[in-house]
């Protein structure tokens, strides 16, 4: 069992792990509304729109999670304000602003000819180098994240699943959008430290739609989300470890391989 434990006998696996496995379950809980909502596209979107954020901060000297809260931010607002404003669809207006912030992203880097590094860490993250501050940020985000989704669940259920219901009860649909839209934007910035803008989508989807294939229940999906999230890191870290691999791009490619594992396991055990 060496090859399991001897990695996690240093201080900066350690941290790796932890830090790790409060992104997956994060993402894990509000990933679930994500994939039941049919919301892939918008968390995507917040992911890769937060480069030229992230980008400034880094040139400036500022905390990489400011500018990232900041262009999500952005995302955020600028999805609603374009598709009411322009008459044009959801799906529409966050394409336009998604490939709008990730060109200017990319504009700002190409300014700076010492950027490479940092552009490889925002990309893909730099889960081996995450420090106590980062677990204690991950850590309280994950405790207002699970208290703000108990607090909600009710709006967001009847939104998810019958929207004229929702208003017909009072529950205010349009707010619980928003509220959501919140929720994905604060799991994809805290988290993006762990695998970065570009893979930290891997854990907001593939957990939860692992769980999917074995439950139809909100609270189990996420918690069999989050094992499956913790599993993906476990493995990705492992598989990072041992075959020298980027950390980031193992955790994510052991979270979507839990997917197809889960589907073709659903497929052979009968219901």
């Amino acid at each position: 069992m060496a090859w399991l434990t001897d990695p996690f006998l240093l201080p900066f696996m350690q941290r790796a792990l932890l830090g790790g496995v409060l992104a997956a379950v994060t993402c894990a809980v509000v990933g679930t509304w994500v994939v039941v909502r049919g919301m892939a596209f918008l968390g995507e979107a917040l992911a890769h729109g937060m480069l030229p954020g992230v980008a400034v901060a880094v040139l400036a000297g500022w905390p990489p999670l400011v500018g990232a809260a900041v262009s999500a931010g952005v995302m955020s607002v600028g999805v609603g304000v374009v598709s009411r404003r322009a008459g044009l669809s959801h799906d529409t207006a966050i394409g336009l602003l998604f490939v709008g912030m990730l060109s200017l992203g990319i504009a700002i880097v190409s300014r700076s000819r010492s950027f490479a590094t940092d552009v490889t860490a925002i990309l893909f993250g730099d889960v081996l180098g995450i420090r106590a501050a980062d677990l204690w940020l991950l850590a309280v985000a994950l405790v207002v994240l699970i208290g703000a989704t108990a607090l909600l669940h009710r709006p967001f259920v009847a939104l998810s699943f019958d929207p004229r219901t929702a208003a017909t009860l009072g529950l205010r649909p349009r707010a619980a959008h928003v509220a959501m839209v919140l929720l994905v934007t604060a799991a994809v910035v805290t988290s993006y430290q762990a695998i970065g803008t570009l893979l930290v989508v891997a854990l907001l989807l593939a957990p939860a739609a692992a769980a999917r294939q074995w439950t139809a229940r909100l609270p189990s999906t996420m918690a069999l989300g989050a094992l499956f999230g913790a599993v993906a890191v476990l493995a990705g870290l492992l598989l990072s470890w041992h075959a020298g691999t980027a950390g980031g791009a193992s955790i994510a490619f052991s979270a979507v391989a839990l997917v197809a594992l889960s589907v073709t396991a659903r497929a052979v055990v009968p219901r």
